[in-house]
């Protein structure tokens, strides 16, 4: 293939780490997600376990277990959902600092293998195999291997001429699967899928083909351009005719500057301002912290700070703040997060916050820029009035 692009999928990413701490865990059906509280508690030395089964709150499930997806269980859904589904499944908090470091392991390692990588998140990469003189199976393997001797962990790759099909592909034989696909493969392997298994097709657009008759990508193939631009417009719907026929132009990005760096959480239930303010003030001043120490693991400063609100009737609200003096120091995020909050309404209970720095700069110019008096501010923990 003149082109050869691998994708790199971690296994149940998250839930493969917490197996990794709890390994009497493997084989259960387990779920991440929730808050601390389903912390699991000592006693007599061993870890005691919560069960999904009476869970009441508004939680999310992270990821699961591929025992717990047996059950129906997805990522995104509502954990009382799937309590109903899984009421005897294992509750674990998310431990975001585990995955975070689990990731940057991984990806150093496969970059000593393939240096060529996109780094598309926490769990997934896509490495650029084009001038590969190694035979790409044996390729693939050692990379493979390299994860799994670098963090205990299994990952899927597709390997395929263009980013789109490798992605599909590499959730064609999970987990610890490999995958290789060419353009001749397209219509026996690719075209039986949902339309939904192409990166970018989201529920609405999916429920707007299925309504004209487009179940499956082979369906999607067959329809013409015209009708798709018609319904979806221009631009969409050429993407769509191209991407039915595993048509990509994209290259791997193997540099990219973000735009920004944010936290937020939801909460497991509306919390007020003032009535619920202690809580509130710790939940913020572990964004700010959070958003900080980002930024210095990355290597930047940020010019202008945001919060971001959602009220429980969903309503959203941002505000932020240019800084004169770009900042990685966590005071100098949380006075200004602070300085945001002045500005919007707190009368309404709060469902979910967070923390955004933009406007990013390398750390090295910021300093240079006399950063001295900000990192001497004090740490105090900002009140949300």
């Amino acid at each position: 293939m003149a082109r050869c692009v691998a994708h790199l999928d971690m296994d149940a990413f998250y839930a493969s780490v917490e197996l990794k701490r709890y390994p009497q865990l493997r084989g259960l059906p387990v779920i991440i997600g929730g808050s601390a509280e389903q912390q699991p508690e000592l006693f007599n030395g061993e870890p005691r376990f919560a069960k999904l089964k009476g869970y009441a709150g508004r939680g999310v499930v992270t990821t699961a277990t591929y025992e717990a997806r047996a059950f129906g269980v997805s990522s995104g859904m509502g954990l009382m959902k799937a309590a109903q589904l899984a009421p005897e499944a294992i509750l674990l908090p998310a431990d975001f600092s585990a995955y975070r470091r689990y990731s940057n392991l991984f990806k150093t390692a496969v970059a000593l293998v393939a240096p060529r990588i996109e780094d598309r998140g926490i769990d997934e990469i896509y490495i650029d195999l084009s001038d590969s003189a190694e035979d790409i199976v044996t390729l693939a393997r050692r990379i493979k291997q390299a994860v799994r001797e670098s963090t205990g962990l299994s990952c899927s790759i597709g390997v395929a001429p263009n980013k789109l099909l490798a992605k599909i592909c590499s959730d064609l034989e999970k987990p610890d699967g490999l995958t290789l696909l060419s353009m001749a493969d397209v219509p026996a392997r690719i075209w039986p899928l949902p339309v939904r298994k192409i990166n970018g097709i989201g529920p609405k657009a999916n429920q707007k083909l299925a309504a004209s008759g487009i179940f499956t990508i082979g369906d999607l193939a067959q329809v013409d351009i015209a009708f798709l631009q018609a319904r979806f417009g221009r631009s969409n719907g050429c993407w769509l005719y191209e991407a039915s026929r595993g048509i990509d132009e994209r290259s791997v990005v193997t540099h990219a500057e973000p735009r920004s760096i944010s936290r937020e959480t939801t909460f497991e239930r509306d919390l007020h301002a003032r009535r619920d303010r202690p809580i509130l003030s710790e939940i913020f001043t572990g964004l700010c912290a959070g958003v900080a120490e980002d930024l210095q693991r990355k290597g930047y400063a940020a010019r202008t700070i945001g919060i971001k609100l959602r009220y429980e009737d969903f309503r959203t609200v941002t505000r932020d703040i240019t800084l004169p003096v770009p900042t990685a120091n966590a005071a100098v995020i949380r006075k200004a997060a602070q300085e945001c909050l002045r500005r919007v309404s707190l009368e309404q209970k709060i469902r979910l916050l967070g923390v955004r720095a933009s406007g990013l700069c390398s750390e090295t110019l910021a300093q240079s820029a006399d950063m001295s008096q900000q990192r001497e501010l004090p740490l105090a923990v900002p009140d949300i009035r």
